[in-house]
């Protein structure tokens, strides 16, 4: 009974408590502590030191030393109570604010517009979306998140105050001041994520203020620069632009912030602003409204307050009452408690001191906002005051975390506003030529650059609109990117009327999908929609927003997003279509799917060491983890000479990860199907093989390397004259010439007829002595034999068709010379034994060179980022990109170990972990984990358990093949074992 007597007064004290916070929004939990400092400082201060607390000033970090003195001035001699920081850096306002701060007698309360983060005022610092990016999310924890965030950073840099959220309802796309800097139109979207945004701020220790009331979002005047008119009735005021301050109010609302604006349904004075207006200041916001926290006016310097003038008892105007301090004193009168930015605090301090010498201002007047402010300042720590640490700081609001939270809001906020005919996300890459223009004043090439890495896109330019309808002739899917600036939610969004013909152009003559990355209100231009058949809302152009639109369009991330805003005829509020992920891969950060970015990044440190080693001229590597790529860079040059650096877009010699990435997959299809079985004997599926010592090997025992088969045979070594040990002209010929067709480079060419001898010394070659496991490449041309045979079609043609094109694997290919720039592809030797030349943009192995380039067992080149799709394909059990390759049960059927108590670890076509101490892999991954390796120091792994996938490309052969100091070194187990060490949950 006692223990439920103590939880029932804690459950009273917690919901007293929240009561208190309510009424109180300004009160602490150490209420009685809290009293005894205020009616302290309060009792010990001079009436001058009073008034000036009322007066928060504007500070710039980047004026010098002058403007710096004059705000030291204003502090040691007008006692003021607080600062506005401005534009500046973060270090210097935090050095400033220290110098400031330690010459005031009574610390200073700070505060920021940060509606979007620091980087509103402040350069080196971090922006989030804008709040109509916000609006368009669903998941409000996520909008909290943000507001903590931004909390921590102001909490960070001795930030009291953020002037934010913006609660303005944005009913008007003409306005000019608001805008993205709203959540939107629909009131209670505004008060949730207001509330959200608030209760996150506050919980980090930053108290909120909530502007601009009554409420700036449908007006088409910037009150920075004149007087705007809300014309709405009070009756619609109180129903729609009050409802989020009511809610937020209840909730704890610390402060608010009052605009200057001519509502004439709620002020009778012609032309008074809201700001000075007691009617609304008090009666509506203190007293109807029932509002106990901290109310700040708008900035005094802005035009819709400094203008005003009062009415003459004659009739006239005059200004000479405002450099006077009069707005100042106006506003307070009215219930403001504090003067944000006055235009001359000397004379508004001088003009309240003498206020209250005679009678205007009254002592219990003077300390309800004196004290409301001393409350608030201890409310933020301001009675144990102590300077900011400036070590780490810029690193400190710039953390990984917030790139995290711009990765999550960017995916849940990016808005399918139409998709016709269910064109998005696109599917059946196989059937699509893909073009993109772009539109706008500002850069798309991070969208472009993602965008080719889930299939081929071009871009296509032309200095007249006939030159890009002629180009796009030739393409079936136009992506338009309309890239605006994302410098702030002020900039240009409008399409220009160039834009807008040209759009409507390729729209009539083209299926297209229009990405808009700008505010919503960009639609409103658009005449028509009929010819576009997708509309995307991207909102903002910043790098992350780009990489998510392009991940989104295929497929790689869901779409969430709602509209915030109605957007002309054709989008009304909450316009948004959803639609799953696709099970492609995305990109992101290593953290949203539970691995270090820290330990992550210690894989830099050994690929770099192999290239210092000279192990390998160049690397590209990819890690994914649950379906998204996590690391993704390259290392060193194509060669030692260092003239062309490794990109993501060049392509190297896969070599035996071909048996994976095309024979294996291609044999899988059939065995699914029931064409061939794992069981089947060569003499079953190759009469050839019927009177050979061959003809009982199954398929399963071959693709396991147990079948006695003799590891590799090097067939050119027949081929070179015995004498010179060169190409034997009985063999070749320097020109491609009729029966000489068989091209091993561009001044190589081999007898027709000898890819079939081949094949012959294959069936007639003896097998191993005893049963074992041992590694053969000749099941791999064996079956590449048979798989043509099928198919009547080459095996390059094959695994394009079936699987390259769907993928968008498009950077795999056999023979990449046919479609690559030498540029792009890396090269693997400078052979001296066969060739005797630079084996540059053909096979390295021999073996397949003899057989045009195509070899069951190698020969295709490709990316990380390509076989990093089709290693994930096979880690989702055959799915990828919306199709389905594989039912699961093939999957689990070819990766399999059959002859593990035989010793041998292989699964069908797969390798596996080792069984023993020495193997493939670091031995700190599952044994459901399967991949493969090339002899140009090539490695692809996918791990089901943990659900990640490995890739690691080098050209290690270059410019000898030599030594394999990769694997003696044991680079790429090394970088796995790293990978594993990197996960955290």
């Amino acid at each position: 009974m006692r223990y439920l007597a103590i939880i029932l007064i804690y459950g009273c004290f917690q919901v007293n408590f929240a009561q208190n916070y309510a009424e109180k929004p300004l009160q602490t939990k150490d209420s009685i502590q809290q009293k005894k400092w205020v009616d302290s400082l309060y009792n010990s201060m001079s009436v001058n030191e009073k008034i000036g607390q009322l007066f928060m000033v504007q500070v710039f970090s980047d004026k010098g030393k002058a403007h710096e003195t004059s705000i030291a001035k204003l502090i040691t001699g007008q006692h003021i109570g607080g600062l506005i920081y401005s534009n500046g850096g973060p270090i210097r306002q935090a050095r400033l604010n220290n110098e400031l701060q330690a010459a005031s007698k009574i610390p200073l309360l700070v505060g920021m517009d940060a509606e979007w983060g620091l980087s509103m005022r402040l350069d080196s610092t971090y922006a989030f979306p804008w709040n109509m990016t916000l609006g368009a999310i669903s998941d409000n924890e996520l909008v909290e998140q943000t507001g903590r965030q931004i909390g921590e950073h102001c909490k960070r840099l001795g930030v009291h105050f953020n002037f934010a959220p913006v609660l303005d309802i944005n009913t008007n796309p003409k306005n000019p001041i608001i805008g993205n800097r709203s959540f939107g139109e629909d009131r209670d979207n505004v008060t949730e994520k207001g509330l959200a945004f608030m209760k996150g701020m506050q919980s980090a220790g930053t108290l909120a203020n909530a502007k601009h009331f009554p409420g700036h979002g449908d007006t088409e005047e910037d009150s920075h620069l004149k007087l705007p008119t809300i014309n709405f009735s009070a009756k619609r005021i109180d129903s729609i632009e009050l409802y989020p301050y009511r809610k937020l109010i209840k909730e704890g609302l610390a402060s608010v912030m009052v605009a200057h604006l001519n509502v004439p349904s709620l002020e009778a004075r012609r032309g008074f602003p809201s700001s000075l207006s007691k009617h609304i200041v008090t009666d509506i916001l203190k007293d109807s409204l029932g509002f106990n926290g901290l109310i700040f006016t708008d900035a005094l310097t802005m035009k819709g307050a400094a203008d005003y003038v009062a009415q003459g008892v004659d009739g006239s105007r005059t200004k000479s009452t405002i450099k006077g301090g009069e707005i100042d004193l106006m506003a307070f009168l009215a219930g403001n408690d504090v003067m944000l930015m006055s235009e001359n605090p000397e004379k508004g301090i001088a003009k309240f001191v003498e206020a209250f010498n005679n009678g205007t201002i009254t002592e219990d007047r003077l300390a309800h906002s004196v004290k409301k402010i001393l409350m608030a300042k201890y409310k933020v720590g301001l009675q144990n005051y102590s300077p900011i640490g400036i070590y780490d700081l810029e690193n400190d609001l710039n953390r990984l975390k917030d790139d995290l939270l711009y990765e999550e809001l960017m995916e849940n906020a990016i808005t399918v506003v139409k998709n016709t005919n269910d064109l998005l996300p696109l599917r059946d890459l196989e059937t699509k030529k893909i073009a993109y223009v772009s539109l706008g004043d500002d850069s798309g090439s991070v969208f472009l650059d993602e965008l080719k890495k889930y299939t081929e896109v071009h871009e296509i330019k032309a200095d007249q609109l006939d030159g890009v309808i002629s180009k796009l002739q030739n393409y079936n899917t136009v992506v338009v990117g309309f890239h605006k600036s994302n410098a702030n939610p002020w900039k240009s969004y409008k399409f220009s009327q160039k834009e807008l013909a040209w759009l409507y152009e390729i729209a009539r003559t083209n299926t297209i999908i229009l990405d808009v990355f700008a505010r919503p209100y960009a639609l409103n231009d658009l005449a028509s929609i009929e010819n576009i058949e997708g509309i995307v809302m991207s909102y903002q152009n910043s790098k992350i927003a780009q990489e998510k639109s392009a991940q989104l369009l295929f497929g790689a991330i869901s779409a969430k997003g709602k509209l915030p805003v109605s957007t002309g005829a054709f989008f009304p509020v909450g316009t948004g279509e959803t639609y799953n992920s696709l099970m492609s891969l995305s990109y992101g950060l290593p953290e949203r799917v539970g691995m270090d970015s820290k330990l992550l990044g210690r894989i830099d440190s050994i690929a770099n060491y192999a290239i210092d080693g000279k192990m390998t001229p160049g690397i590209q590597l990819i890690v994914a983890r649950k379906g998204k790529v996590v690391y993704n860079k390259n290392f060193g040059y194509h060669t030692y000479a260092k003239k062309n650096k490794v990109d993501a877009d060049d392509i190297y010699d896969v070599a035996s990860l071909t048996k994976i990435l095309a024979t294996l997959p291609v044999l899988m299809e059939l065995e699914e199907k029931g064409s061939i079985s794992l069981d089947d004997k060569l003499s079953t599926l190759m009469p050839e093989y019927k009177n050979t010592n061959k003809k009982n090997v199954t398929l399963k025992k071959m693709l396991s390397h147990y079948a006695q088969l003799k590891p590799w045979i090097p067939f050119y070594y027949a081929t070179l004259d015995t004498v010179t040990k060169r190409p034997d002209p009985k063999y070749y010929r320097k020109t491609r010439t009729k029966g000489f067709e068989v091209e091993v480079t561009n001044t190589l060419f081999m007898r027709n007829d000898y890819k079939d001898s081949i094949q012959k010394i294959i069936r007639e070659s003896d097998l191993l002595s005893t049963l074992r496991y041992r590694y053969s490449d000749l099941p791999y041309y064996i079956l590449k034999n048979y798989l043509e045979g099928f198919y009547d079609k080459p095996l390059s043609e094959i695994a394009e068709d079936r699987f390259y094109k769907s993928l968008g694997a498009n950077y795999t290919t056999y023979n990449p010379r046919k479609k690559f720039s030498l540029k792009d592809i890396v090269p693997t030797e400078i052979d001296d034994y066969y060739r005797f030349k630079k084996v540059h943009g053909y096979v390295h192995d021999m073996g397949a060179a003899m057989q045009d380039g195509v070899g069951g067992h190698a020969g295709v080149f490709s990316n990380a980022n390509d076989v990093a799709k089709i290693m994930q394909m096979y880690l989702q059990k055959g799915f990828y990109g919306g199709k389905r390759y594989f039912k699961n049960e093939t999957v689990d059927k070819f990766n399999y170990c059959y002859y593990c108590a035989n010793n041998n670890r292989r699964g069908i076509g797969f390798d596996k972990p080792q069984l023993g101490e020495e193997g493939p892999t670091c031995g700190c991954l599952s044994m459901t984990s399967f991949g493969h390796s090339g002899f140009t120091g090539t490695y692809a792994w996918a791990d089901p358990e943990e659900e990640i996938v490995y890739i690691f490309l080098a050209n290690r052969t270059y410019p000898k093949a030599g030594k394999n100091l990769l694997l003696r070194e044991n680079i790429r187990t090394e970088i796995q074992r790293l990978i594993y060490e990197a996960i955290i949950d």
